[in-house]
């Protein structure tokens, strides 16, 4: 059964993103969202009748704004405006990337600001709808609307470029004709439609927060294994600590780790009960709730971003009115990717502590590198370095670029938030952190089986037993690289907790 995603203008998530993007859903396109792009192409061909100058309509664009561009040259300046425009450099984007890219332009025009015909709109969904995958160069855009990279979407619609379709790379013209689809004349102001847009960049940023969200998870529930691996204290944990202080993030990981480790009963410490925990463990809950309060900020900003006309000029449809704007200026959303990737390197960091602290025998009372037998085997200790080479890579990711920018195209853009390359190292930091949070992962579980009689909570038992279902037991030194390998495909998979103990954690019980 083919599962469709109704697109408004107003409504779309980062979710519906997921599902177009990840899940390979199509998209149609709501008859009242058909009918107000109707009514915004009527009102800008009435305007543009009226002698108004319309920037990439009758005047040209960029330091190009005074020249005037005569009726009987429309298609061909629109033809030249795509070719011109496309300047981009590898790598290129993914097909789930491609889809996530395609499905925000297409939901933003559906606003009515820019005015283009019904034919462009319903070109983006049979793009989508067919697989048809235009080859968008990631690299070449400073994140004053995407311009050099989303041309390349309006070569392929005009039977130009490279896509990717059936499984093949192939000229799009074939591709088109393989799929009945015919190649599309642009009209009025439509070259500049489809290049100037924002949607490169968040349409790869919906996709980076869609993985975040998961990581995050990911997060609560691997530290969640390392308090029991230690029988570490519980106390900073309790509810009244965050009712009392109340920031959402922090509240929200405390209650998800409290559920996973219902129903377990660490063992008291030798030589007599723990008063606290290094703070990489004592402090998990504030920091995953810091990232996962920069995430909920970035998330807003990105929905406003992806229900909005990003248009210059902006067409006021209800005013009959178009406006020279510069809403395609995202440095709102630009500076949120910026704190999420400081926030993740915080969290980061303190899992690559407790993985070095788990390889402590004076910490962990087990032995060194929790190795099984200290005379025969070397044990877990070389994947510290694995761990502090990619936090590293991480904090390098982490630093921020936004106020990086010159003064180009005749000293009129003088302004950039690099959105394209911030959104990138979202995901690139996302990456990193998986492999970080497989290795705590690995000693966590080994340190478990380490410690015998380890009660272990609902949640946390679950999660141990799809680990050792994955990785083996280290009961002999071995290559561990397929080890880290398969710990990052079960961590990207999202490690599998029953319902019952999902709902558990939602309801803080």
């Amino acid at each position: 059964m083919t599962t469709f995603v109704e697109l408004n203008g107003r409504s779309l998530t980062i979710s519906d993103i997921g599902r177009i993007a990840i899940d390979g859903a199509q998209v149609r396109v709501s008859v009242e969202a058909e009918e107000k792009v109707t009514r915004a192409h009527q009102v800008l061909l009435e305007l543009a009748a009226e002698g108004q100058p319309i920037y990439g309509l009758n005047r040209g664009v960029g330091v190009n704004k005074d020249r005037t561009i005569e009726p009987d040259f429309l298609e061909k300046y629109n033809r030249n405006l795509i070719r011109s425009h496309s300047s981009g450099v590898e790598p290129f984007a993914t097909h789930d990337e491609v889809r996530a890219i395609m499905a925000v332009r297409l939901n933003t025009l559906l606003t009515g600001g820019a005015g283009v015909r019904l034919e462009l709109v319903r070109t983006y969904a049979d793009f989508l709808n067919h697989r048809i995958h235009p080859r968008i160069p990631l690299r070449g855009s400073i994140g004053a609307a995407d311009i050099g990279l989303l041309s390349h979407i309006g070569l392929a619609m005009i039977g130009e470029g490279e896509v990717d379709y059936g499984g093949q790379r192939m000229e799009a013209a074939k591709a088109l004709a393989l799929a009945g689809l015919p190649k599309l004349a642009l009209g009025p102001k439509e070259g500049l439609a489809i290049v100037s847009a924002n949607a490169l960049s968040a349409g790869i940023g919906a996709l980076a927060l869609h993985e975040c969200r998961k990581l995050l998870e990911t997060a609560d529930l691997v530290y969640a294994l390392s308090l029991e691996s230690i029988q570490g204290c519980r106390s900073p944990l309790d509810e009244s600590l965050f009712r009392v202080r109340p920031f959402e993030g922090a509240t929200e990981s405390a209650r998800t780790v409290r559920g996973y480790l219902e129903g377990s009963s660490p063992q008291e410490a030798s030589g007599g009960e723990k008063i606290q925990d290094p703070l990489s463990f004592r402090s998990a809950c504030h920091v995953h709730g810091a990232a996962r309060d920069a995430l909920a900020y970035a998330e807003r900003l990105m929905t406003i971003q992806m229900n909005s006309p990003d248009d210059n000029p902006c067409l006021l449809v209800d005013e009959r009115r178009i406006v020279p704007s510069s809403n395609f200026d995202v440095t709102a959303w630009t500076l949120a990717f910026e704190m999420l990737g400081l926030s993740l390197s915080h969290v980061s960091k303190l899992s690559c502590h407790r993985s070095i602290k788990l390889g402590n025998p004076a910490f962990t009372g087990l032995t060194r590198f929790l190795t099984p037998d200290p005379d025969r085997a070397i044990g877990l200790g070389t994947l510290q370095k694995t761990v502090v080479s990619l936090d590293a890579e991480v904090r390098h990711l982490s630093a921020p670029v936004g106020p990086d920018h010159y003064s180009i195209s005749g000293d009129m853009e003088d302004h950039a938030s690099h959105a394209p390359y911030v959104v990138r190292k979202t995901g690139e930091i996302i990456d990193r952190m998986y492999y970080i949070f497989g290795v705590e992962a690995m000693h966590a579980a080994q340190a478990i089986d380490l410690r015998a009689n380890a009660n272990l909570g609902r949640g946390t038992r679950a999660a141990y037993a799809q680990i050792r279902g994955t990785v083996a037991f280290l009961s002999e030194d071995r290559p561990l690289t397929e080890d880290i390998a398969a710990m990052n495909r079960l961590l990207r998979g999202k490690i599998w907790i029953p319902e019952e103990e999902t709902e558990r954690s939602a309801d803080g019980k």
